[in-house]
């Protein structure tokens, strides 16, 4: 069923559905747009009463399982997951919103997003029992209240609303009743004036927004980072973290179209939960290497244009050479800083071509205090890097290797959880090894 604007339909009524699947589809016309599906859990007076009935990327489960947020497959974005029987009472409704990232400060609004759609299926049938496409009418707005799921005399119905909200993200928080931390960012410049249109109650946003809020996205990857901390047993574990990028001549599309900085960004977080100081120490290299001053909170914002694009001492875009770069990654953390003791996670980033003397150097580093994570992205040729989990002779085994083709559209989430799959057993083994202190 087709729903319009303004429409309310039956979603439970007349069904045995157990499981709702609500999947938001879209086409964002600028490839560096961030957009962002949520859920917010409401009271009976419209309000999100913790922060835990906040559902997003940053927090993918709820207290009682009942919903869910998680990549989509199947040409749609992202869902939102419904167990109508494990759903606590006291959810009156959940709203379903869109945001576009940090929208006033890059730009980047609703007119430039098209084809935006929510459908609902019965989780079990695989059915679609509805489909609403909005957002024709939108223009300047940095979010959408796209609809509403609500209890009506015992059974659940769709609220079909799909009108645009100033403020992004951090303002729909401060108008459902979350306290969002202040910033002198633009995130939500305009949030004292904006209100949910379209919906039965309209709220104005409290006047205390007149000191723009936002969640900042590095703070919410960093509550990933430590949802899969936990899951992998690795809470309490310090350790120093380094990125190296590849920055040959096949990588120069990736960096123009900012991926690569959003890698530095996504990696940074795992550095703020592993290091005290937040600390993330950068390399990159092609036939030549450049150590490049390290990064934190404070600075990542622009950092690949700003000290590598614009730094015209650094070589750029000539081809492989990983055996350099990977000796000074060892040089730093054994010789000039060889008083510190803290295990090191060198996360390495290459999209193809390894040249085949990297696993001498992976196999004469395994005595030192550091492990490698390989990162292979794009289709190329990974062969060396794929027969890391089959070399022989080392005290430990000090490398892992994963292959995400398009990491731009890998979740936090999955990625995370595979950059962090081996490292806990490294740290076992080079424990008990004495490469690490027990």
């Amino acid at each position: 069923m087709q729903l319009l604007k303004g429409q309310k339909a039956d979603v439970t009524k007349g069904r045995s559905l157990n499981e709702l699947i609500l999947s938001f589809g879209w086409s964002a016309g600028n490839a560096q747009m961030g957009i962002d599906a949520a859920a917010f859990l409401l009271s009976e007076q419209g309000r999100c009463e913790r922060d835990e009935d906040f559902i997003f990327y940053g927090n993918p489960v709820s207290q009682d399982g009942a919903v869910t947020h998680a990549a989509a497959g199947n040409g749609d974005k992202e869902s939102i997951t419904v167990s109508m029987s494990r759903l606590s009472p006291k959810a009156a409704r959940i709203a379903l919103t869109l945001t576009i990232y940090e929208g006033e400060r890059l730009n980047h609004r609703m007119k430039d997003v098209s084809g935006l759609y929510l459908r609902l299926l019965d989780r079990q049938s695989g059915e679609e029992l509805h489909r609403f496409e909005y957002g024709s009418d939108l223009a300047q707005e940095t979010a959408i209240v796209v609809g509403e799921l609500y209890r009506h005399n015992g059974e659940w119905k769709f609220s079909a609303v799909g009108s645009g909200f100033n403020g992004g993200l951090a303002a729909l928080c401060v108008n459902y009743g979350l306290e969002v931390e202040a910033s002198g960012s633009a995130e939500v410049a305009a949030a004292a004036e904006t209100a949910v249109k379209g919906t039965e109650d309209t709220k104005a946003v409290p006047e205390e927004a007149l000191q723009p809020p936002v969640l900042s996205k590095i703070d919410l990857r960093k509550k990933i980072v430590q949802f899969t901390l936990e899951k992998k047993q690795l809470t309490g574990v310090t350790a120093r973290v380094g990125i190296v990028l590849d920055i040959s001549g096949s990588m120069r599309n990736l960096y123009a179209r900012g991926v690569v900085q959003e890698v530095v960004e996504r990696i940074l977080a795992v550095a703020s939960k592993f290091d005290d100081n937040g600390v993330l120490d950068v390399w990159v290299y092609d036939n030549e290497f450049s150590r490049m001053d390290s990064v934190t909170e404070r600075d990542f914002g622009d950092y690949v244009k700003r000290e590598i694009l614009n730094n015209r001492s650094i070589h750029k875009f000539g081809f492989n050479n990983e055996p350099p770069v990977m000796e000074d990654v060892i040089r730093k953390y054994t010789k000039e800083e060889k008083k510190d003791k803290t295990p090191v996670f060198i996360i390495f980033i290459n999209d193809g071509g390894v040249v085949r003397a990297t696993k001498k150097v992976i196999k004469n580093a395994a005595v030192q205090p550091i492990f490698w994570q390989f990162v292979g992205i794009g289709n190329s040729d990974f062969e060396v890097l794929e027969g890391l989990d089959n070399m022989t002779g080392r005290v430990v085994d000090n490398a892992d290797f994963v292959h995400l083709d398009r990491i731009e559209e890998v979740t936090d989430e999955e990625l995370y959880d595979r950059l962090l799959n081996e490292f806990p057993h490294w740290l076992k083994a080079a424990k008990e090894k004495r490469i690490l202190q027990p």
